[in-house]
């Protein structure tokens, strides 16, 4: 995968810094599509990416919402992985 937003990477995140990624987000995207309404977008595939790391954010909020994953578990999980080594 590109070098982006990852969920496993979003899930470690606090609830604000989410929002801000989220607001950023969706600010670029505004900006990419009136880039493309006026003809001056280059890279159409940013499109595409820039909504993708929007639903990411959107489904690692809704998770943490619905209870199905916790800060908590997340960052346990990733403990134990670095411990692997």
């Amino acid at each position: 995968m590109a070098k982006g937003l990852t969920a496993d990477d979003l899930r470690t995140e606090p609830e604000d810094v989410l929002v801000t990624k989220l607001k950023e987000a969706k600010e670029e995207l505004f900006n990419l599509r009136f880039q493309a309404a006026t003809g001056q977008l280059e890279s159409h595939g940013r499109l595409r990416t820039v909504k993708r790391e929007i639903a990411r954010i959107y489904t690692v909020m809704r998770e943490r919402e619905l209870g199905i994953v916790t800060v908590a578990e997340e960052t346990e999980a990733a403990s134990a992985e670095g411990n692997d080594d």
